[in-house]
C-alpha cells in the first residue's frame, strides 16, 4: 500500500510540476505581450485517511489563477487611441461578430489594455481584433440613460460618426465700455455699433448687431442707454430685442449697472446677468453683466470700447484626431481647434478580478467566481483613469520566471527518483520471489 501510493504520488509529483513548467513557458512567451498578465501555479497537498501502524502518500494537485488584478507598467507609444487603463479595471470590447448584434446579443470581453486603431469601417479595434465599446454622447457630452450592470447600453466606438462637425453659438459675452458723456443732455445722441459674429445650426457664420443708443434728454446727463439687436442672418434683417440700461454714477459704484429692462422679446435673468435672445438658428444668450457689478457692460468716462467679446460655438470642421482623457471621454479633434465628446468609454470592475475566465488576445469573460460586472467612470469609485498614448506592458519578469523555472526542474527530477527508487525496491520484491 505504501509503496504503490509513494509510486502515485511521485506520478501526480511528475504532473503537477509539467503544469508549472506550462504556466512558466506561457509566463515567458508573453513577457512582451502588452496587457498580459501572469499565470501562477499553486501546490495543494492531498491527504488520505491515515492509520496508525501504516501511512499512505496522499500525493498533491495543482490550481492555475490567471492574476488579472496585477498591473503592468505603462509605456507611451505616440499614438492617440492606444488606451490603457492606469489602476483597477479594464475595458469593455467585443467580437468583430459582435459588432452587428444588439446590446443583448453581442459578446461581452474585458482587456486591461489596446492598441486601438480605426478599420476601414471606422471601427476602433486592436491588432487582435477586439472591437472597444462606449456609450454615444450628444453634444453635450452626455451619455445619456445607460445601464452600468451589463453591456445592454454599449455600442462599437465607430469615429466616422464624428468626421464632420460644427457647433452653433449658444452664448455670446459682451464686454463692452459705453462713454459717459455721450448721455449728457444737449448731445448729438448719435448710436454706437458693435457687430456680433455668431455661428448658425449649419456652422456658417453670421452677424448681430447691437446698437447702442445714448439718451440725452432732460438735463445732466441720463446715464441711460437703448440696446437695439437685429439679426442679420434674416431676410429681411429683423430685431430680435432691446435692452434699456442704467448705469450708476455714485462713488461707491460708479459706472456699474444699474438696471436692465428687457423688451421686443428679449429676456433678462438678474441672477446670471444673461439676456435671452431668439435667433433663425435658436436661442442664444448675452453676457451684459449683473446689476452693481463691475463687468459686462460698464459707463466710465472713456472711448466706446468693445474691450472683451466671445462667443462660443465652433464652423464646421474636419475631423484631425481622436483622443481620450482621464475621466474615459473619447474626444474628436478637429482641424479648427474645435473639440467634442463623442463617446464615454467606462472602466469595468467585478469583485473577483482573477476569477475571471481568460481568452485570446489578454482578454476574459465575467464568470460565477469573478462577481458581478459594473462599469464605473473612468477615474471614479475603485477604478483607475483611462490613459491614451499608452500600453500596458506584460506583468511577467523574466527573473522570477527563470528561478521558478529552475525550481521546477529540481522538483520534477526529485519526483522521477522517487519513481525510479520505487522501482527498484519492487524489482528487489520480485527477486526475493526468485
Amino acid at each position: 500500500m505504501s509503496m504503490s501510493s509513494s509510486l502515485n504520488a511521485g506520478v501526480m509529483g511528475l504532473n503537477v510540476n509539467a503544469t508549472r513548467l506550462a504556466a512558466i513557458s506561457n509566463n515567458v512567451s508573453n513577457a512582451s505581450t502588452f496587457g498580459y498578465k501572469r499565470t501562477e501555479a499553486n501546490f495543494a497537498s492531498m491527504v488520505l485517511q491515515q492509520r496508525r501502524n501504516a501511512y499512505a502518500a496522499g500525493g498533491v494537485r495543482v490550481d492555475t489563477t490567471k492574476l488579472v488584478d496585477t498591473r503592468g507598467s505603462l509605456i507611451s507609444t505616440g499614438r492617440s487611441t492606444d488606451i490603457a487603463v492606469a489602476g483597477r479595471g479594464l475595458l469593455p470590447v467585443t467580437t468583430p461578430g459582435g459588432v452587428n448584434e444588439g446590446g443583448e446579443n453581442r459578446s461581452l470581453l474585458l482587456t486591461p489594455t489596446g492598441d486601438f486603431a480605426p478599420d476601414q469601417d471606422g471601427f476602433l479595434r486592436t491588432s487582435g481584433g477586439l472591437h472597444l465599446l462606449g456609450w454615444p454622447t450628444d453634444a453635450s457630452g452626455d451619455p445619456g440613460a445607460i445601464s452600468r450592470r451589463s453591456g445592454e447600453s454599449l455600442q462599437p466606438v465607430n469615429i466616422n460618426v464624428a468626421q464632420f462637425s460644427a457647433q452653433p453659438t449658444t452664448r455670446i459675452e459682451l464686454g463692452v465700455n459705453l462713454p459717459a458723456t455721450a448721455t449728457e443732455a444737449g448731445g448729438l445722441g448719435d448710436p454706437f455699433v458693435l457687430p456680433l459674429e455668431y455661428y448658425d445650426n449649419l456652422g456658417k457664420l453670421q452677424e448681430l448687431t447691437a446698437e447702442f443708443t445714448p439718451d440725452v434728454s432732460g438735463t445732466g446727463a441720463s446715464n441711460s442707454w437703448t440696446v437695439t439687436l437685429t439679426d442679420e442672418a434674416q431676410i429681411p434683417p429683423a430685431q430680435v430685442g432691446t435692452l434699456n440700461v442704467t448705469f450708476n454714477d455714485t462713488p461707491e459704484a460708479g459706472g456699474t449697472l444699474a438696471t436692465v429692462t428687457p423688451g421686443n422679446g428679449a429676456t433678462y435673468d438678474p441672477a446670471t446677468g444673461e439676456a435671452q435672445l431668439n435667433l433663425s438658428s435658436g436661442p442664444v444668450s448675452i453676457f451684459v453683466g449683473k446689476e452693481g457689478r463691475n463687468e459686462g457692460l460698464t459707463q466710465l468716462s472713456a472711448s466706446f470700447s468693445p474691450y472683451a467679446v466671445a462667443k462660443n460655438g465652433a464652423p464646421v470642421g474636419d475631423l484631425s484626431t481622436v483622443e481620450i482623457d482621464g475621466f474615459g471621454r473619447l474626444q474628436a479633434i478637429y482641424d479648427n481647434g474645435f473639440r467634442r465628446t463623442i463617446f464615454q468609454i467606462p472602466v469595468a470592475d467585478v469583485p473577483n478580478l482573477n476569477g475571471l475566465n481568460p481568452t485570446d488576445n489578454q482578454a476574459y469573460t465575467v464568470s460565477q467566481e469573478s462577481g458581478d460586472l459594473y462599469l464605473w467612470d473612468a477615474g471614479e469609485g475603485p477604478v483607475g483613469e483611462t490613459v491614451g498614448y499608452a500600453l500596458m506592458e506584460s506583468t511577467t519578469d523574466i527573473g522570477t520566471e527563470m528561478t521558478d523555472l529552475i525550481k521546477t526542474q529540481r522538483a520534477y527530477t526529485s519526483n522521477a527518483k522517487i519513481i525510479q527508487t520505487v522501482d527498484e525496491m519492487l524489482q528487489e520484491t520480485t527477486n526475493i520471489i526468485r
